[in-house]
């Protein structure tokens, strides 16, 4: 369990208030491709995205939100910078939440203008900063760094309170992992709003993967965060599935099949690299808490994965099954895979 932040309605999908950390991510589609974008989102949220967020160039992008909208099931967030025009029409096209810098749309008649259609319309806001969008003045005063960051931040959301808005989400994002933590937790002390967790600009995949996995980790296992996204130079598919296994990971996601399976050494006989690698991917999308072992030896797998609810150890001739650190059926190397992939179907169809 988390800070208890403000609870923000986002489309009926509640962020904050002690609810689960909500996944996100964005398209890499123009909002204006309605079919695109839409198809795109789809595959998202069958991945287990649970709200998208678009960006919003031109007047074609903000219409598109109304079609778009028809067409999915998850909240849409609408991303606009230096037009309060066109956050004015994203949200009157419908979407679910707005992602602006009121310091950056224009005067205090523009500002006003905003906040008057966000109220109208009764949706929240993210504001924030990253390491790229630091008020001047903050960046004068404390160099780059988390200060900075957060005072940026907040003084966006000074300016959304002055015009009676409160559904506000937070984020201050760097591509930097040390500086990602650190002004997340500085924000968390300051704040109670919900803060939406990330590293921006984090790569292409697997360096992007070990960034957000680092920061987000730390930040989650430290009860902050109530919305995340990996950013990855990549499908954004592959930010859903990254952020789920950091979910489990960190122990906010126990409803899935964890398999655990040693690095083996020179007392493996057999190949279980092969078989860990055929079950994780088996069982991957099953939404059932579970806990299966693949192990190298029978010298110490039985006793080491005893807390599992079902495990394999091998040595040169054949295989062990064990559940609760007790074999329970010695079988044929040359059978194993079938077996034990049989046993593992039988625990998840129970």
């Amino acid at each position: 369990m988390g800070k208890n932040t403000r609870r923000v309605n986002v489309g009926g999908v509640i962020i904050g208030g002690g609810e689960s950390v909500k996944i996100q991510s964005m398209c890499t589609t123009k909002t204006s491709d309605v079919e695109g974008t839409v198809a795109q989102i789809n595959a998202l949220e069958s991945a287990g995205c649970q709200i998208i967020r678009v960006s919003v160039l031109d007047d074609d992008d903000a219409i598109a939100i109304k079609s778009i909208k028809d067409k999915i099931n998850i909240p849409l967030v609408a991303d606009i910078h230096f037009s309060y025009k066109l956050a004015i029409a994203a949200i009157e096209n419908g979407c679910d939440k707005v992602r602006i810098n009121p310091g950056n749309i224009g005067g205090e008649q523009q500002i006003k203008a905003v906040a008057d259609c966000i109220k109208a319309h009764k949706i929240p806001v993210r504001v924030g900063a990253n390491t790229g969008s630091i008020e001047k003045q903050y960046l004068a005063k404390y160099g780059k760094n988390e200060h900075s960051l957060v005072e940026s931040a907040l003084h966006n959301v000074r300016i959304l309170e002055r015009e009676g808005i409160s559904d506000i989400v937070i984020s201050v994002k760097a591509s930097s992992v040390p500086l990602t933590v650190a002004a997340y937790s500085l924000l968390s002390q300051k704040c109670d709003y919900p803060l939406h967790i990330g590293v921006t600009e984090a790569g292409t995949e697997q360096m992007a993967v070990v960034k957000s996995s680092a920061a987000l980790g730390a930040l989650l296992l430290d009860g902050i965060g109530d919305t995340m996204r990996v950013s990855i130079t990549d499908d954004p598919v592959k930010e859903i599935y990254a952020a789920r296994r950091i979910l489990r990971a960190v122990g906010l996601d126990e409803n899935f099949v964890d398999v655990i399976s040693c690095p083996t050494c020179g007392r493996c006989m057999w190949n279980s690299m092969e078989l860990a690698k055929k079950i994780t991917q088996k069982v991957e999308y099953i939404r059932k808490p579970l806990k299966v072992a693949v192990m190298g030896c029978v010298v110490n797998g039985p006793g080491e994965a005893k807390d599992c609810d079902i495990g394999i150890a091998g040595a040169q001739d054949y295989c062990v099954i064990f559940k609760g650190g007790e074999i329970i059926k010695k079988i044929p190397s040359a059978d194993a895979e079938d077996i034990f992939m049989a046993e593992i179907e039988k625990l998840i169809n129970d």
